[in-house]
């Protein structure tokens, strides 16, 4: 199997398990031995950190799958769009809205602006970062299935 193959399984795998580890663990921790303000914050800025440290595997992963595609599709005529490069592309928009659009509006939210709730906002993020996970796994799947 080629470097970029398993470079692109560890990739997919350790994505799944920081998000595994920041939703599963990291956060509900935090909830269970801070006051709820402080652990708010803490939570916040790891699951900032974890946006950033998403995007980046998520543009490593969309390249590789991305110039594997190219040779496939050279090779055997298939097409340039692959499930898994679809799953990446997904993982990564929910990311960008996820950090990018619900998060401020959540800040907003606190300081008692805009439109939605906090609670609205914060379950929108919640089950986007969900659909995320499930999303990576999917891929991480798909790559250690595939030969």
């Amino acid at each position: 199997m080629a470097f970029a193959s398993r470079f692109q399984q560890v990739l997919a795998a350790m994505w799944a398990g920081i998000l595994l580890a920041v939703g599963g663990m990291a956060a509900p921790s935090l909830f269970a031995v801070l006051d709820r303000s402080l652990a708010g914050l803490a939570a916040g800025r790891i699951f900032a950190i974890e946006a950033y440290v998403s995007l980046v595997l998520a543009m490593a992963l969309f390249f590789i799958e991305r110039q594997r595609t190219r040779q496939a599709a050279l090779q055997a005529g298939q097409s340039v769009m692959s499930a898994e490069l679809m799953l990446v592309m997904g993982a990564l928009f929910a990311t960008v809205l996820g950090h990018f659009a619900l998060s401020p509006m959540i800040v907003a939210a606190k300081a008692g602006q805009g439109s939605l709730s906090f609670g609205t906002l914060h379950a929108m993020s919640s089950s986007l970062f969900l659909f995320k996970g499930v999303l990576v796994l999917a891929l991480a799947w798909r790559l250690t299935g595939r030969r």
